[in-house]
């Protein structure tokens, strides 16, 4: 099963790294319990729209506050910036963070973060108007050791990147040996490289 949440459609353009968490605004909204929600909007025509199972997407979160889950979605759009991917992937990193939370060191690994980046950001961090990505980045180099910046960065591996919202927006198919291999499954469908000449790719006896 896809490892989605609820997503809005919108007809709009994203911008650049940075400038498209504005896209998809992270808001919060506090239940009784007290938790923050991150919630937000994807653009129309989009492989991801096409899963979407409502018109409005959600992260519930329990252990971060809003300014953490605001820094931690502008840092891991920092470390790995793709400019049409929606903050609705970016959010299930945030939300995996926040899962870790529950450990003490851990959230006092957050709040030591965020703080530095912040610093360093001079309180703008989550400006994401007042610094450019050149800036955010060189910030990020300047931390790349620190273990906020680790933990936020290892977690994107797989939370950006296995799930099936991601696979749609970068065309992966995901694995093909349940289903009989990539022969006919992908093998000859890319378009981002050349045919090779006939030669090469003789057909399949």
């Amino acid at each position: 099963m896809p490892k989605a949440i609820p997503i809005a459609i919108v007809a709009a353009e994203t911008g650049d790294a940075i400038p498209a968490v504005l896209s998809a605004r992270v808001s919060r909204r506090h239940f009784l319990q007290g938790s923050v929600v991150l919630t937000g909007l994807l653009v129309a025509g989009t492989p991801i729209a096409l899963l979407a199972p409502s018109r409005a997407w959600a992260v519930e979160l329990s252990h971060i506050d809003q300014n953490q889950a605001d820094a931690i979605m502008v840092l891991a759009r920092t470390l790995y910036p793709h400019k049409t991917l929606p903050d609705a992937v970016y959010a299930l990193a945030v939300k995996d963070v926040d899962a870790k939370a529950t450990d003490p060191k851990t959230i006092d690994v957050i709040k030591t973060g965020v703080a530095k980046l912040n610093d360093a950001a001079s309180g703008k961090w989550n400006d994401t108007a007042s610094l450019s990505d050149a800036q955010r980045t060189a910030i990020v180099e300047a931390n790349q050791t620190d273990p906020f910046v680790l933990l936020v960065r290892g977690q994107c591996v797989t939370s950006l990147y296995n799930n099936e919202m991601a696979f749609a927006h970068f065309g992966y198919e995901g694995e093909a040996f349940s289903k009989g291999g990539y022969v006919y499954r992908g093998f000859n469908d890319l378009t981002w490289l050349p045919n090779p000449p006939a030669d090469a790719s003789p057909p399949v006896a």
